[in-house]
């Protein structure tokens, strides 16, 4: 039963996640609103590759970021951030479906080289967090991101200023 809130989830956002994806105009993709932040090609790739966690996540006890590997792709044009997505985010949906919900309170964590970065925590704890919440956060910044380069915002939860009335 919590698989299939999950899965519904996961599925009503993924495509909130890909209407904002591409809705990035390549144009756009080199802005960064400080030294500080990520620019928007550096952010939307980031978006992509967090569905590229959900084999370490649901999978394993411990996600060792020391050895880690993930190939971004060519992020210098707004497709080739949104084809990294979609290959990512159907891996990840296999990885949820077939899942095992007796597993979903056991306790995870997240390591580099043995220094824990993301102490243990009982999996659907960090299901939730690590990888919903995570990435709806960095959409919030990637909204922000859409508007302060002039370009539209897609609706997510509902029709925004963009759309007409």
């Amino acid at each position: 039963m919590i698989k299939q809130a999950l899965l519904g989830e996961f599925l009503y956002e993924s495509e909130n996640t890909r209407k904002i994806l591409k809705a990035i105009p390549d144009s756009a993709l080199d802005w960064k609103p400080s030294e500080k932040n990520w620019s928007t090609a550096q952010l939307a790739s980031h978006i992509a590759e967090v569905y590229n966690w959900y084999e370490s996540t649901f999978d394993r006890e411990v996600f060792d970021m020391g050895t880690y590997q993930y190939d971004k792709g060519d992020i210098s044009k707004a497709k080739n951030i949104v084809s990294k997505f979609e290959e990512n985010v159907l891996k990840a949906q296999k990885v949820l479906e077939n899942s095992d919900e007796s597993r979903y309170f056991d306790m995870w964590k997240m390591e580099i080289n043995g220094n824990i970065l993301f102490p243990p925590t009982q999996r659907i704890q960090v299901i939730r967090g690590f990888l919903y919440n995570h990435l709806y956060h960095h959409r919030g910044e990637l909204v922000v991101y859409l508007r302060s380069t002039g370009n539209k915002v897609p609706g997510l939860y509902g029709p925004t200023a963009d759309d007409k009335k």
